[in-house]
């Protein structure tokens, strides 16, 4: 078993009534917020002005940038650091969902280098530095809120990276499930399928990358979503069935569960270059190539693996053939995203066919092999995105 170091330095406020200490937690880093958010939802909310009550009455001095889109442009990445070094702000406060979330933690380290903030997605600078960051979670899906990573697209390019750096870890997170109350069935499908991902991504390492209580705790959290998802969906005002849906969200990528994996992701590369390309719901991207990504890498040297993701997370009869039931297990796990979420099977469904394919398996897999639960190369890659046609 290989060690590991477990640091998550973020406080969380969870529950109705927590955003009442908002006021006092951005001050304490300074006078000047930044206020990040998207499209306006939180304003027919009621949200915004529920946040900008709390930062005027702790004394502080409000900018905003809105209209961060739901794959985080680097263009906002650019206009918010810009912002930053004008007006020397102190404190970032992101209100929205993994997008905002992810953007203004490239703005807080942007905040400090002189450059291109697209830079940083390449590796080009290091980050050292990063403006402490509070965030008011409206959507349970990235788990941004208790991590140190973000994803950024460039419309220029057709890229989209992901990465993680320390300094951008929230400071703080309020975490209000009644605030994703007004999220719709759609989104809420495509959040839990991304939750379900990162979990997914996690569970699937070779032998050594995990340990029982791990695999326990991890079993539970996917099971979680799989109650809980179509509740939400249903009665979008259940309590229990978001509040769940948001703490497994945060828990699923936060470091814990993870803490012994061995191998990188996979299903988020290959989905970055179809969201890249085509703008799609990085969620509903998820779902497509999860089930194909499973078929493809099944054999006999992982079967026991999905084996024992079959009988512990979907009940199946443990003395069935060990293939038949992890073969069993990808079926279920089709059927749950594509029947009990609702959400799109194909590729072609959603307007999508192979004529990027190359480009796309040659950058999911940076143009060598991406180490995954199984390796893959640029060929098999595109076999899975031909599998999800």
């Amino acid at each position: 078993m290989n060690s590991f170091v477990y640091d998550i330095p973020t406080r969380v406020y969870f529950g109705p009534d927590q955003l009442d200490n908002l006021g006092k937690e951005v001050s304490a880093f300074g006078k000047k917020a930044l206020l990040c958010y998207g499209g306006g939802s939180i304003k027919k909310s009621g949200l915004y002005d529920r946040v900008m009550a709390q930062l005027k009455a702790a004394g502080m001095e409000v900018f905003e940038l809105s209209g961060i889109d739901p794959n985080p442009r680097v263009s906002s990445v650019n206009a918010g650091a810009d912002i930053c070094k004008k007006e020397k702000i102190d404190v970032l406060l992101a209100v929205g969902g993994g997008s905002v979330l992810d953007c203004t933690k490239y703005i807080g380290a942007a905040a400090y280098y002189d450059g291109d903030g697209w830079d940083i997605l390449l590796d080009k600078v290091p980050v050292e530095q990063c403006l402490p960051i509070v965030t008011v979670l409206t959507l349970a899906a990235t788990g941004s809120e208790m991590d140190s990573g973000g994803v950024i697209s460039n419309p220029e390019t057709k890229d989209k990276i992901g990465r993680m750096f320390p300094p951008m870890q929230p400071k703080v997170s309020f975490l209000d499930p009644t605030e994703t109350y007004s999220v719709s069935k759609y989104q809420t499908a495509c959040g839990s399928s991304d939750i379900l991902s990162h979990l997914l991504e996690i569970y699937f390492v070779p032998e050594g990358g995990s340990m029982y209580m791990l695999d326990c705790f991890m079993e539970g959290m996917i099971k979680t979503v799989m109650k809980y998802a179509p509740i939400a969906m249903e009665q979008p005002d259940h309590y229990e069935a978001r509040a769940n849906l948001m703490w497994t969200s945060s828990w699923a990528i936060n470091g814990f569960a993870g803490a012994l994996q061995n191998c990188e992701w996979t299903c988020h590369p290959i989905e970055h270059e179809l969201s890249a390309i085509y703008d799609i719901t990085h969620g509903l991207g998820l779902a497509i190539v999860t089930p194909r990504w499973m078929k493809y890498v099944l054999d006999v040297t992982t079967a026991h693996r999905f084996y024992q993701y079959g009988v512990n997370v979907f009940g199946i009869d443990p003395s069935l053939p060990e293939m038949e039931v992890a073969e069993k297990s990808i079926e279920m796990t089709a059927d749950f995203l594509f029947g009990n979420l609702g959400l799109a099977s194909t590729l072609t469904e959603i307007g999508i066919d192979d004529s990027n394919f190359d480009i796309m398996a040659e950058k999911a897999c940076g143009g060598g092999i991406l180490q995954g639960y199984k390796p893959l190369n640029r060929e098999d890659i595109r076999k899975i995105l031909t599998m999800c046609l």
